[in-house]
């Protein structure tokens, strides 16, 4: 069995939009992958509820109750390391996990780290992405699903979706839009990982 852990921090809806798509499209009977847990670095993540209510198994570290990055990084690890199967390490998938990996945790799950952050990278990493499209003038933003690497946002490209940027558009406005291409393109982008 191929085990998806899906990192969370709040709402979770890139992660519901994968567990989605998971079912509807039988990524179980087709290659033997599945959701198998959502870790959470926050209680009050609304995502966790989302994942009990589907039978998926949850688990909060909450990063605050670790000295060091390092610590929470390593416990984190291990909580991950538990649905590793053999010949089988497990895909780790952040969606909206607001923590900064350390290089150790990152080179353990290298090539099998991904995440989805909000703009065209290699345009605009980090944080504040579609304020900054906006100032910047963009015609066009969108999202990327990518490697992690140690350099913040700046793995290889596995998908990308780009929508236009309207004379009206607010920062709010704009994510929305957003939102609903990484509801489309993070699926995908495991979809076709999974099939390899």
């Amino acid at each position: 069995m191929k085990n998806i852990v899906i990192l969370i921090s709040g709402g979770g809806s890139n992660m519901a939009a994968i567990v989605k798509t998971a079912r509807r499209d039988g990524w179980q009977e087709k290659w033997g992958a599945r959701v198998a847990a959502v870790i959470s670095n926050k209680a009050s993540a609304q995502g966790l509820v989302f994942a009990r209510e589907h039978g998926i198994a949850t688990e909060v570290l909450d990063h605050k109750a670790f000295v060091t990055r390092e610590a929470f990084d390593t416990a984190l690890s291990e909580a991950i390391d538990v649905y590793d199967t053999p010949g089988q390490p497990a895909l780790v998938v952040l969606a909206g996990f607001m923590r900064i990996l350390t290089p150790g945790f990152v080179s353990r799950y290298a090539g099998r780290l991904l995440n989805i952050h909000p703009s065209l990278l290699p345009a605009f990493p980090g944080l504040h992405t579609h304020q900054r499209a906006l100032d910047a003038g963009c015609q066009v933003a969108g999202a990327t699903v990518h490697q992690v690497t140690v350099e913040l946002d700046h793995g290889p490209i596995l998908a990308q979706a780009v929508v236009p940027v309207l004379a009206q558009d607010t920062a709010d406005s704009l994510a929305a839009r957003v939102l609903t291409q990484e509801h489309l393109i993070y699926p995908l982008a495991i979809a076709k990982l999974l099939q390899k």
